[in-house]
């Protein structure tokens, strides 16, 4: 069977259903396709903080009621290094902007309630074998659902099925190039039902290594702590887990971590990486497919979401004037944003973590870098802006 659409979109996470809704308000038809079922797209665990440009963005598509009603809105960070807090203040020193907490599930848990109420078409398992014709003016993308093999045919073709997704091996290797950075440490990360100990995330650089209060609701709290990598989580116990963030998280001052039953526990790689260009022929690349920065930064989702707005900007556009001037910038539009988020990101994890490889030297670097950003509001500020996030466009 053979069908058409405008755009078809391999990927039904929060990147591809973002620019379904998005294309779908602007009158610009298209299909989506994800390989998983619809429950297991909605319990993946991902990141947890949205931009100010994010909620923008999820707001003017419809889709921010519940994220009004339930997200946590936040003002700042706090940052604890060498047994001191200094909590930036994110309004004052970007011009109003703040951020939010809400979970990547519930936010695709809202796209897709949108979807199949009134969207366009969204197939869960749909398995997607290949992409063809990526440099001819009507692509098509093999794929089988409900047991059967089915062709859809696309003006332009949209991967946000990540870095090992069908969508790169469309991309001859002769066009396309990867830049990457493996750091030599993980997260291990964990829920928690227990209130969270803070109102705001706190980032702690340790002699023990890196530590990260955040929170998933006002009774769940989710935190993280660096470990080797290859690190199994069966060998980290509830208390061990426990006494080590207390440990981390010490600070001169009456302050206390709260502890409670811990309910799920990962460990999580850290690595960079940044595809060019992001688009071949008919084919454009989007999130993780084109991206990938540490969690520390809290951008990845954020990318993901500046990278669609823009996809979206441009085919309006190529709808309303007939003009694909739009499309053809787009690589280099968002390459701007995400070498950016690149940088914030390595730097973020650079300071807060301790490399196993590290001097003395390399750990009071640090400290001082720390001790300025708290003690200049110019560093204070570019650290606030870049977290908050940079304006989409």
């Amino acid at each position: 069977m053979t069908t058409h659409t405008t755009v078809g979109i391999i990927g039904g996470g929060p990147a591809g259903l973002l620019l379904a809704r998005l294309l779908h308000n602007s009158g610009v038809d298209c299909v989506v396709l994800e390989s998983h079922d619809r429950a297991y797209v909605e319990q993946r665990q991902r990141a947890g903080i949205l931009e100010q440009s994010t909620v923008d963005v999820l707001r003017a598509a419809g889709a921010g009621e519940r994220l009004d009603r339930e997200g946590l809105a936040h003002d700042g960070i706090e940052l604890r290094f060498d047994r001191r807090a200094h909590r930036i203040d994110f309004p004052s020193l970007t011009g109003g902007r703040r951020v939010w907490v809400y979970a990547q599930t519930e936010v695709v848990k809202d796209l897709i309630a949108l979807q199949l109420k009134d969207g366009p078409p969204l197939h869960f398992g749909a398995q997607v074998h290949a992409v063809e014709g990526a440099d001819s003016d009507r692509p098509l993308v093999r794929y089988t659902h409900e047991a059967r093999e089915q062709v859809l045919t696309c003006d332009y073709v949209v991967g946000c099925d990540g870095f090992h997704g069908v969508a790169r091996s469309a991309v001859p290797d002769s066009v396309i190039r990867t830049y990457e950075r493996i750091y030599p440490y993980s997260w291990l990360g964990i829920l928690a039902d227990v209130p969270p100990s803070c109102d705001e995330l706190i980032y702690a650089h340790s002699p023990r290594g890196f530590a990260l209060h955040s929170m998933r609701s006002p009774s769940v709290s989710r935190l993280y702590l660096q470990v080797p990598n290859g690190e199994d989580p069966a060998d980290w116990p509830d208390e061990r887990i426990w006494d080590e963030l207390d440990a981390r998280f010490a600070v001169d001052g009456d302050w206390t971590l709260a502890r409670g039953p811990i309910t799920a526990k990962s460990v999580l790689p850290m690595r960079s990486s940044v595809t060019e260009p992001m688009r071949y022929g008919r084919v454009l690349l989007a999130g993780d497919a084109a991206h990938i920065v540490p969690p520390t930064g809290a951008k990845g989702l954020n990318l993901a979401a500046s990278d669609v707005t823009v996809l979206a900007q441009a085919f309006a556009h190529l709808k309303e004037t007939g003009s694909a001037e739009l499309l053809d910038s787009y690589s280099d539009t968002c390459l701007r944003r995400v070498w950016r988020a690149e940088h914030f990101s390595y730097f973020m994890t650079t300071t807060l973590h301790t490399d196993p490889a590290q001097s003395p030297f390399d750990t009071r670097l640090q400290l001082s870098q720390l001790d300025r950003i708290a003690n200049s509001p110019h560093a204070a500020a570019e650290l606030a802006e870049n977290y908050a996030g940079l304006r989409i466009g």
